[in-house]
């Protein structure tokens, strides 16, 4: 099921995917562990960000559903909240 925030998690996933290929060209490159470091919180960032988005998307949209039809469970709200 796609949920409305999907592509944008998708772009998201994308740039950090590419920032991660640069990060590695980076230490192939013997750039300075400064340089490298500040890519990688950027891409810690980026990551937690679209988890977040996904998580929050899913607890809106699910729960909506769970309340509407009870094919949701309790139980699967607590376990995927752990991510957060």
């Amino acid at each position: 099921m796609e949920h409305q925030t999907h592509p944008d998690i998708t772009k998201r996933l994308r740039r950090a995917e590419g920032h991660i290929r640069s990060i590695v060209a980076m230490i192939e490159g013997g750039r300075s562990c400064l340089e490298i470091a500040q890519q990688m919180q950027a891409v810690e960032r980026a990551l937690r960000g679209a988890k977040e988005t996904l998580i929050r998307d899913h607890l809106d949209h699910c729960l909506d559903k769970a309340v509407d039809d009870g094919t949701t469970s309790l139980a699967e709200f607590k376990e995927i909240t752990k991510y957060l």
